[in-house]
């Protein structure tokens, strides 16, 4: 087994094969992979259940885990998707001539290697390395311990497929070192890796933000609210609620807060948690809501404020849209939230002042997706306000540099 720094070596040296590679060469690249896994399809799963079997973590780390030709057909397709997406090394994003002739044009341009640690989803090991490729990266990818036959054998088959076709396949790079100081080490990787994205538990996250010296994009925990304001139908809130919350529980942009107008909450709240229940939802809730259905279990401030990724929500009554978005504001992880309302003043104010990545009127929360927001798949979804926001896909993969021709000036 190849070192950590070895690992991220071979990727910074092989990294010039994809930054310079056509876009037709990607999209051969990126055919090759999707044509692979699915005719490797049987050897991927076998792996896969020997990670299942060995997992000890929970329903819902099993569900992330977890892998059927259903899911890697998915896969496959969020490959075939990037096809269809243009490669935006190279797009001009300014050209101007300067007072003195010069001519300045600001491009896109590859970060270089990408590194990328995340947990339990072997899904993410081919997105990441399709988005790497067709953004000109690099990438070294660092995922956990549940996943790691899972994620050998698709980097394995994606690699093959790259190196069938007369492509160098070592831009791509796993490490197998799944120990708590390889985590660390990769983190220090600056000068080799170029940037950092943390995908998963809050812990793994603040690990990274904290102790990396490769520069990170924060990637969040999905404290997603959604609030029913006083004007709302119910006729579109339930399902809107009942597809956030239980959807698919074990995703960051699963709800896991309701929030409801007082009057909305007398009128409405014994027909929403009777919805509830009948998804076998658990349900936490405040004293206001307690003193309209004293059967309801009470919610904590910790549970405000927590992502269950499991059939649990925690519901809580305000007087208005300024205490629902307040509430958002203080409890939430700035990911995804919603409003139902047919108030338009509402919605507006909602939308502009809820501090989120991807903030809804009148929808779920599932749908903060780089496949459903039109990026194909995403890197990850950034909770942070530098460089990119929401659905990470091609373009936030990409910095940019200036490109300034003379014809011999000099600076007097």
């Amino acid at each position: 087994m190849m070192t950590i720094k070895d690992t991220c070596l071979k990727a910074k040296q092989s990294a010039g094969a994809i930054a310079f590679a056509s876009e037709a060469d990607m999209n051969e690249m990126l055919g090759a992979a999707a044509r692979a896994l699915r005719e490797n399809a049987a050897y991927i799963i076998e792996e896969n259940k020997k990670d299942v079997a060995a997992c000890t973590r929970g329903a819902q780390f099993v569900d992330r885990l977890l892998l059927n030709e259903k899911r890697i057909d998915g896969i496959a397709v969020g490959l075939e998707k990037l096809i269809e997406l243009s490669c935006p090394v190279g797009e001009v994003l300014e050209e101007r001539t300067l007072y003195n002739g010069l001519q300045l044009r600001r491009v896109r341009v590859p970060f270089g290697v990408i590194g990328i640690i995340y947990e339990s989803r072997p899904n993410v090991t081919a997105d990441a390395i399709g988005l790497a490729l067709k953004s000109g990266n690099a990438v070294v990818l660092r995922g956990s311990k549940d996943a790691i036959r899972s994620n050998r054998a698709i980097t394995s088959v994606i690699k093959g497929a790259v190196a069938e076709k007369g492509f160098d396949p070592e831009f791509i790079q796993l490490i197998e070192d799944t120990t708590h100081e390889g985590v660390t080490e990769f983190m220090r990787m600056k000068g080799i890796v170029d940037v950092l994205i943390p995908r998963g538990s809050a812990a793994l996250i603040q690990n990274a933000v904290e102790n990396a010296t490769v520069p990170v994009i924060e990637t969040g925990t999905g404290n997603c609210h959604v609030y029913f304001e006083k004007t709302a139908d119910i006729a579109k809130a339930i399902p809107i609620l009942i597809n956030a919350k239980t959807q698919r529980t074990s995703v960051c942009n699963a709800c896991e807060s309701l929030r409801i107008d007082d009057s909305f909450a007398r009128e409405h709240l014994a027909e929403i948690v009777r919805a509830l229940r009948e998804k076998d939802v658990e349900i936490v809730a405040c004293e206001k809501c307690r003193a309209i259905m004293p059967e309801l279990a009470p919610a904590t401030e910790e549970d405000y404020a927590a992502e269950f990724l499991a059939l649990k929500i925690s519901v809580k009554i305000v007087s208005g849209v300024e205490e629902a978005i307040a509430h958002v504001n203080k409890y939430g992880t700035h990911h995804s939230d919603s409003i139902v309302t047919e108030d338009a003043a509402a919605a507006e104010k909602f939308l502009n002042e809820v501090d989120s990545a991807a903030v809804y009127s009148n929808a779920s929360t599932r749908f903060t997706d780089g496949f459903e927001f039109g990026l194909g798949a995403e890197m990850g979804i950034s909770t942070q306000k530098l460089h990119a926001r929401g659905p990470m896909g091609l373009r936030e993969l990409t910095s940019y540099k200036y490109q300034v021709r003379g014809s011999g000036q000099v600076r007097g």
